[in-house]
């Protein structure tokens, strides 16, 4: 892992080195505790930082025979470290090898393999390295050159966090991401009234009917948006579509609050009711709305009593959303309220698809308003990122994609930007040197790896 690694010609280590390589990080989607960046939080060793939520080490671990006591369970942090570099040589072909080795050589300058025989050694070097000041959350963050970060946070949110962070004079730009979620999740009526109780509290009303609900979730939007939000962001399984009056949708609301469940028919409308709302909410604030849509969660289901929701037990799944999809574009679209819209597959069968369903509501003046978002969850890594930027190439036009994301939790995820660049650097630059790309063109490539790696997004997202 030298300085050109995944860089096969000349052509590609050029477009990296010279073009992606020092630019500025706009991570516009992530999980970060704004808290820890608030208080510039120091970790208390590498497991906390490296292990302490990653749930791709924690499958590999499990995969690996691990008991759970040494990767969730109350073992010390040595013992889980231990257990990770033990499982470390059996991750070769799987991306988590690159990342390890990519994040203790940008964070800790550990250019060593990480493996049993040398785990003690790494493990208090990186211990050492954390106890210094510039090893904090904030010193991370300007470590990898973060110009932008975006969190992802609940309409309830207070944004306390946001606002001490913005008052400190941190040069990192944090802002919220509004992510409504749990304002449709009606499944549960017990669990729904807790939020909207928490909701009442927030937007300081009352909330006892759909159309209050509406008018607090306009005042916490409102809210978000003198805090400096650009962005909101669902997580979904599908696209909800379904034909739905305001007086279905007010008793199915009413009926929820009285404690009774909802059939999966109302679900699916009510959740098609509010999803329009958002999207004419996000319209008229101009900003970016993005769908992340798939995934099959918490499937072991001991597990999730015994460590609950978002521990490393999902999958990739396989809903047909393309019909309903097009008709929630659609009647966006017909109403002249179609944000900016970034769509996001956990299938990479629906490459094609999302690539091919962007290209029929993009309109002036915004060039790619609607984007088909970077390779996500099992997909950040060479073939999934690849896979996402060809099918884009063929059927949209990748010079104008907004590029790379961490989605993480972590404060060292950074690196995936750089794995992400030299992905990228190296696609076009073997496109060069075979002859697809004409050389003449070079001025323009370059500009392209600028804009695919900072520019798009900065542009995009009126950063």
């Amino acid at each position: 892992m030298d300085k050109d690694f995944l860089l096969q010609t000349e052509t590609a280590r050029k477009l990296y080195h010279e073009e992606a390589a020092d630019l500025p990080i706009i991570d516009y989607h992530c999980h970060l505790d704004p808290k820890m960046v608030a208080e510039d939080h120091r970790f208390s060793s590498i497991t906390e930082l490296w292990l302490g939520g990653d749930h791709y080490k924690w499958r590999a671990m499990r995969t690996n025979g691990v008991d759970e006591h040494y990767i969730t369970g109350e073992a010390s942090d040595w013992e889980k470290f231990q257990k990770w570099a033990d499982t470390v040589p059996y991750c070769m072909r799987n991306p988590i090898y690159h990342w390890t080795h990519l994040e203790l050589r940008t964070a800790f300058g550990i250019q060593k393999l990480l493996n049993p025989a040398n785990a003690r050694e790494i493990y208090d070097e990186c211990n050492e390295k954390l106890a210094r000041p510039e090893f904090s959350a904030r010193g991370l963050m300007k470590r990898y050159r973060v110009e932008t970060v975006c969190t992802t946070d609940d309409p309830a949110d207070s944004l306390e966090y946001h606002r001490q962070t913005a008052e400190s004079g941190f040069e990192v730009k944090m802002l919220p991401t509004w992510r409504p979620d749990k304002a449709m999740a009606i499944e549960d009526p017990q669990a729904y009234r807790q939020y909207i109780q928490k909701l009442e509290a927030a937007a300081d009303c009352t909330i006892s009917s759909y159309v209050d609900l509406l008018n607090a979730l306009q005042k916490r939007h409102d809210f978000f948006d003198e805090m400096g939000c650009h962005l909101s962001d669902h997580g979904i399984n599908e696209f909800y579509a379904e034909p739905f009056t305001e007086a279905e949708v007010s008793a199915i609301f009413r009926k929820v609050l009285d404690g009774k469940a909802p059939t999966r028919d109302e679900v699916w409308k009510f959740r098609s009711a509010l999803m329009l709302e958002f999207g004419r909410q996000d319209a008229r604030s101009g900003w970016t709305q993005q769908f992340h849509y798939g995934p099959i969660r918490n499937n072991n289901t001991r597990m999730m009593r015994q460590l609950g929701p978002d521990t490393g037990f999902d999958s990739i799944g396989t809903p047909d959303v393309a019909a309903s999809l097009a008709r929630f574009l659609d009647r966006l679209c017909v109403e002249g309220n179609l944000a900016k819209t970034i769509l996001y597959c956990i299938n990479p069968s629906d490459n094609e698809m999302l690539a091919t369903m962007i290209g029929n509501f993009q309109e002036a003046p915004v060039p790619g308003k609607l984007q088909f978002g970077s390779g996500w969850w099992f997909n950040d890594q060479k073939d999934g990122m690849e896979r996402q930027m060809n099918a884009l190439s063929v059927l949209g036009l990748l010079s104008r994609f907004v590029g790379m994301l961490t989605d993480s939790r972590s404060f060292l995820s950074y690196p995936r930007h750089e794995y992400f660049r030299r992905t990228l650097c190296n696609l076009l630059g073997n496109d060069v040197e075979n002859g697809e790309l004409p050389q003449e063109e070079m001025p323009r490539i370059r500009e392209m790896v600028r804009d695919i790696c900072y520019w798009n997004a900065k542009r995009y997202f009126q950063f």
